[in-house]
């Protein structure tokens, strides 16, 4: 359908119809799942000048890009990770596009000199245990295909590399500095540098975890299922074939030998929010407790000290770390902390020590690192973000509320201290894949609170806030329940007086924009505004695309019957109906997206513009050279920005 403001391009709608399990699917769009035909081409051509021409309409852009720069300007920096005395970390200060890895403040890696134009990503790193060598990883364009390297810490010069196909891999040093176990085209693999052939460990590809012990004997290897793991531990010293120590299993379980050759084992076993184990690796299936699980606070990190093991918690999103004694388990007290927020990975020193290394942030509190050490029972801030900014006024508060089922939930609103009334108020979500949304420094967040607005974040079933069974409660068969706890979400802000629909927007990323997607098409009514960014949307087909093959264990698949009725139920693109007054709908995509492959937005894009009935538009901002994930600072800041004013002019934030 035509507006009088948007003449949105011709798209052929294909009389194509797949035949599935007794289930008719029309698919009117498939042509514009490849990106490179002139016809894909064009309709693409016309839809970057639709949202150049409303980018220019709209009055907040770059005011809100000037204060989205500005508080972005606190820069970044990361745990350490010791080697020795050698101290290896990631900082980003505000004029660095991407952060810089150092070791004692001498620059090791640094993409912006690898690549000026900005495009180049440090995905990861690893030094060796003597912090000689760090293998590193980087990627081009967005597209996380990670290129390993070896370097020489003291010369800078490369020693070994490139080797492709890593992809994010876990980096397993020798003791010796001279080979290493890793993942490679999803195969576990041990590489010595300098030589080209390789010793193959696993050769069924999965996406596999790595740790090995301090003294190089013991490699524990895992292989994710969905909200499972396969898991082998090999004896290097002895040689063979790793054991299975874990395999069909429905829990998540992870092991590590420490320094002293004791085997603990973190699983959700008997108990859906994690609870410590410990045992001998010469006998790697029996293990005994050592610390119970916390039926109300998921177990987040492990760290073991000389003579405490210390334990993080997310509890109502919230983080904590518990002291508990070395040998017996039993509880001992708790890791003082800067505030009521969220608290990263813990870090120790691979010889042990009475120190760990954490970061902390919350919805006013940039992230910085801190440090704990048991012997004084003090934790002190270890490093700043290299920046300072002034913070705009801003309160927090958690907000209850309940799904269709009766579940209770809980939601983060964020605005200015005092405000009351309905005001715009964006709504964010993810609710997938286990992963928990807690309190965290966000410029994006602040610039839309700065300018008067409020700011949701809903913790919902599919993640982790709750443990391993809170995350089934959101997968597969049971994937509405997330889209019913976002709804309810809306619901309560609107009833409670934060907001009302025509105030109230969406936002969401990846599985989130799959989430924004369905909330669109299942209660329109109730939002004014949404943005989908880099969105799953076509889930009869997604799983042959990007990395959906990977997520079958999260979705389900077409192939299987009942899997394809319930993915029919709620997949966003199938659920277009015409004559439906939607949201105003903006999709961000990324042209070297190689998780999510922008033809979900394409594809929904033309269906909305086709159906949709009202004056609101549907538009399709697409960035080449960006990925799903670690671009640089700039295109984050313009990314944000246009989101920002694109929300506030469909809600009415006064800018």
């Amino acid at each position: 359908m035509q507006h009088l403001d948007l003449r949105y391009p011709d798209a052929e709608r294909l009389p194509l119809v797949d035949h599935l399990h007794g289930q008719t699917i029309p698919d009117p769009y498939r042509w514009l799942e490849d990106a490179t035909t002139p016809e894909t081409q064009q309709w693409q051509a016309i839809q970057d000048q639709l949202w150049l021409n409303h980018a220019t309409t709209l009055p907040g852009r770059y005011k809100l890009r000037s204060r989205v720069r500005a508080l972005s300007s606190v820069g970044s920096v990361s745990t350490p990770v010791w080697r020795g005395d050698r101290c290896f970390v990631l900082r980003r200060s505000a004029s660095q596009e991407h952060p810089v890895l150092s070791v004692d403040d001498v620059v090791l890696v640094d993409p912006q000199q690898l690549d000026p134009t900005g495009r180049t990503t440090l995905d990861s790193w690893q030094p060796s245990p003597d912090g000689s060598l760090l293998a590193f990883q980087i990627s081009r364009g967005g597209d996380e295909q990670s290129i390993l390297h070896v370097l020489d810490v003291a010369t800078g010069q490369l020693v070994d590399g490139p080797i492709d196909g890593c992809r994010y891999s876990p980096v397993a040093w020798l003791p010796d500095g001279k080979s290493f176990y890793y993942v490679r085209s999803r195969q576990v693999l041990r590489h010595e540098l300098g030589r080209p052939d390789e010793d193959r460990v696993l050769a069924d590809e999965a996406s596999y975890g790595l740790d090995l012990s301090a003294d190089g004997r013991w490699l524990t290897i895992s292989a994710a299922r969905g909200t499972a793991n396969d898991l082998w531990l090999a004896d290097l010293e002895r040689g063979g074939p790793p054991v299975v120590v874990q395999r069909g299993v429905d829990a998540i379980t992870v092991m590590s030998v420490s320094r002293e050759g004791r085997l603990y084992v973190v699983t959700t076993r008997d108990a859906p929010t994690g609870k410590i184990c410990v045992g001998d690796p010469e006998d790697p299936k029996v293990w005994h407790d050592f610390v119970p699980a916390d039926p109300a606070a998921p177990l987040s990190s492990l760290a073991i000290l000389d003579k405490v093991v210390l334990v993080g918690r997310t509890r109502n999103a919230i983080g904590e770390i518990a002291i508990h004694d070395l040998v017996t388990g039993r509880f001992l007290g708790e890791v003082p902390l800067p505030g009521v927020g969220s608290v990263g990975s813990l870090s120790t020193r691979p010889e042990g020590g009475h120190e760990v290394w954490f970061s902390y942030t919350d919805s006013v509190t940039p992230a910085a690192v801190y440090a704990y050490d048991h012997n004084t029972a003090r934790t002190t801030l270890w490093s700043p973000p290299p920046g300072v900014v002034g913070v705009p006024e801003a309160e927090s508060r958690q907000v209850a509320f309940t799904s269709a089922d009766g579940t209770a939930l809980q939601m983060l609103v964020v605005g200015k201290p005092g405000e009351h009334g309905p005001r715009p108020t964006i709504l964010y979500g993810y609710g997938g894949f286990g992963q928990s949304l807690t309190p965290t420094y966000s410029a994006f967040t602040l610039a839309w609170v700065e300018a008067g607005g409020v700011f949701v974040t809903a913790n919902l079933r599919g993640g982790g806030e709750g443990g391993n069974d809170w995350h089934k409660a959101g997968m597969l068969d049971q994937k509405q329940n997330v889209f019913d706890d976002y709804l309810a979400a809306a619901e309560a802000l609107i009833d409670e007086g934060w907001t009302t629909p025509d105030q109230l927007a969406l936002c969401g990323e990846s599985n989130g924009g799959l989430l924004v997607g369905a909330a669109i098409t299942q209660r329109p009514e109730l939002f004014a505004a949404a943005v989908c960014s880099a969105p799953l949307l076509d889930m009869v087909r997604y799983e042959h695309f990007g990395l959906g093959k990977t997520w079958v264990p999260e979705f389900g698949s077409a192939s299987d019957p009942a899997q394809l009725a319930t993915l029919l139920s709620y997949s966003p693109y199938h659920c277009v109906q015409t004559g439906v007054e939607y949201p105003a709908v903006l999709f961000t995509v990324f042209g070297g997206d190689t998780r999510v492959d922008p033809l979900h937005a394409r594809k929904m894009c033309a269906a909305l513009q086709h159906a949709a009935d009202g004056d609101r538009p549907v538009l399709l901002r697409h960035e080449q050279d960006s990925g799903h994930a670690g671009g640089s600072t700039s295109k984050g800041i313009g990314l944000a920005a246009d989101i920002l004013a694109f929300l506030a002019h469909h809600t009415g934030l006064p800018q």
